[in-house]
C-alpha cells in the first residue's frame, strides 16, 4: 500500500440511493442467492453422480458452476448484510480482498468458457483426435491454468488500484468494491493507471472472447459442410447453451468494464452490476438445464434419489 494513503475505511454507499427499496431488494437478492446456490450445486452433484456426464464438456461446466458459486459468495452475503445495516463501512484490506477474489473468479469464468469453446471445436473439427486432445489430465490442466492466470491478473489489478493514494472522499458509489468507483476516489489516478487496468481487463474479456469467436468460426465452417441436416442441427444444439451463456456473460461484463467511464456512469454501472452478480449466475444453470436433455435427465435422477432418500428416512420422535 502507498504511504500516502490516509483513508483506512470505505463506505459502500450502494443501495443507500434507494432507501425505500431496501426491503424489496433484500428479499429479491436473498432468494436469488438461494436459487443460485441450489441450481449450481445441483449441476455439480448431477455431473459427479451421473456416469454419462463424465465428459470434458460437463467437467468444464462443473468447474464453471463452482466458480460462479464462489463469486456470488464473495459479493452477495456482504450486500445482504449491508441492506439490513446502517453501518456500511469496509476496511481497506477487506475491500482489496473482495476485489481480488471477485475479479479473479470473474477472469476464471472467462477462461473456462474459452476452454469450453475449444472443447466443442475439438469434438466437431477433430473428432478422431478428440479422445487424445481432451483427456482428463488436459482438462484438469485447463481448469488449473484458468484459476492461476485469473487470480494472477486480478492480483495485478489490485496492486495497481491499492497503491494509489486515497485522501479525499471514502464513499464508494457501489454495493461492492468495483474497480471504477474505487479508483475515482484516488488523488493520483492517472491515464497511465487507467491504461494498465484497461489492458488487463481487455486481455481477460476481449482476449478470451476473440478465442471463443475463432473457435466458433471453425465450428461453423465444419458444420456447413455436413451433408445431413439432422447432423447440423445436433451439432448446433450442443453448442447453443454455451453460446447463450457466453453472450449473456460477455455482454454485461463488456458493457461495464470496456467502455469509457465518468462519474455519472457509476449509478448505471451499479444497476448493471446487479445483473452480472445476481442474474447471470442464476441464468447459467437454467440455460444449461433447459437446453440440454442429458442434464435434464441427470437432474431428475438426482432429485428423484434425494426425494426417495428423504421419504425413506423414518422420523424419530423424542
Amino acid at each position: 500500500m502507498s504511504n500516502h494513503t490516509t483513508v483506512s475505511t470505505f463506505l459502500l454507499w450502494g443501495f443507500s440511493s434507494f432507501p425505500d427499496l431496501r426491503g424489496l431488494l433484500f428479499v429479491m437478492i436473498f432468494f436469488s442467492h438461494g436459487t443460485i446456490l441450489t441450481a449450481n450445486v445441483s449441476i455439480m452433484v448431477a455431473v459427479k453422480l451421473s456416469h454419462n456426464l463424465h465428459t470434458p464438456m460437463y467437467f468444464f461446466l462443473c468447474g464453471l458452476s463452482f466458480s460462479e458459486t464462489c463469486s456470488t459468495m464473495a459479493i452477495i452475503p456482504r450486500t445482504l448484510a449491508d441492506l439490513l445495516s446502517d453501518s456500511k463501512t469496509i476496511s481497506l484490506p477487506e475491500c482489496a480482498t473482495q476485489m481480488f477474489v471477485f475479479f479473479g473468479l470473474g477472469a476464471n469464468n472467462c477462461f473456462i468458457m474459452a476452454a469450453m469453446s475449444y472443447d466443442r471445436y475439438t469434438a466437431i473439427h477433430k473428432p478422431l483426435h478428440y479422445p487424445i486432445l481432451m483427456t482428463h489430465k488436459i482438462c484438469f490442466q485447463f481448469i488449473t491454468a484458468s484459476w492461476m492466470v485469473g487470480f494472477l491478473l486480478s492480483l495485478c489489478i489490485v496492486i495497481v488500484v491499492f497503491n494509489l493514494s486515497f485522501c479525499d472522499s471514502n464513499t464508494i458509489q457501489h454495493f461492492f468494491c468495483d474497480i471504477s468507483p474505487v479508483v475515482s476516489l484516488a488523488c493520483d489516478y492517472t491515464s497511465r493507471h487507467e491504461m494498465v487496468i484497461f489492458g488487463l481487463s481487455a486481455f481477460v474479456l476481449a482476449g478470451s472472447c476473440v478465442f471463443i469467436v475463432m473457435s466458433y468460426v471453425f465450428i461453423v465452417s465444419t458444420v456447413v459442410k455436413m451433408p445431413s441436416a439432422e447432423g447440423r442441427y445436433k451439432v448446433f444444439s450442443t453448442c447453443s447453451s454455451h453460446l447463450t451463456v457466453v453472450c449473456i456473460h460477455y455482454g454485461f461484463a463488456g458493457f461495464v468494464y470496456l467502455r469509457p467511464k465518468d462519474r455519472d456512469s457509476f449509478r448505471e454501472d451499479m444497476l448493471m452490476a446487479v445483473t452480472y452478480t445476481v442474474l447471470t449466475p442464476l441464468l447459467n444453470p437454467i440455460v444449461y438445464s433447459l437446453r440440454n436433455k442429458e442434464m435434464q435427465t441427470a437432474l431428475r435422477k438426482v432429485l428423484g434419489k434425494t426425494g426417495s432418500s428423504l421419504r425413506g428416512k423414518p422420523c424419530h420422535l423424542q
